[in-house]
């Protein structure tokens, strides 16, 4: 058996006037997330996981910014893509470890949700899918409140 690691990582700022959707999961919220896409730092953070372990490229390759095609589609579609892209390459995902750094909103109650998300559209059981969120205590851009990041890893077996 062969096993690889993958991690991914994403940062959008923070936008007046858009949803902010976060592991596919709406958060009610004042603002969104600045992007072409929604925006969505978790799932975009997993899809570059997930690609980044079986060595197929980042979904900046695969769903380019300066494409009209991905102009505010969610990122669900991006991750569906990447199951499909793995599944073709004889790869199937282990685990996925999601930790969202955000100072505000507080996700704790969220984070099931988008465990629930991840999982359904990986076709994954819920115990292989993990998203944790911390704060900064107040330090740099997130602890400013001006976005949010979000890091990624995945564990991948052919």
């Amino acid at each position: 058996m062969t096993m690889r690691i993958g991690t991914g990582y994403d940062v959008h700022a923070f936008a007046p006037d858009r949803p902010l959707i976060l592991g596919g999961v709406q958060i009610p919220y004042e603002y969104g997330l600045a992007g072409h896409s929604d925006a969505d730092a978790v799932l975009h953070s997993v899809v570059n996981a997930l690609m980044g372990a079986a060595a197929l490229g980042d979904i900046g390759q695969h769903f380019p910014s300066e494409d009209p095609r991905w102009k505010d589609q969610p990122s669900t579609v991006f991750l569906e893509y990447t199951r499909d892209l793995l599944e073709q390459h004889q790869w199937k995902i282990s685990n996925i470890d999601v930790m969202i750094i955000a100072q505000r909103p507080k996700l704790a109650g969220h984070c099931l949700a988008m465990r629930e998300h991840i999982a359904k559209h990986l076709r994954l059981d819920i115990d292989q899918v993990s998203v944790k969120a911390a704060t900064t205590d107040g330090l740099g851009f997130v602890g400013r409140r001006e976005g949010i990041a979000c890091q990624a890893v995945a564990l991948l077996e052919r």
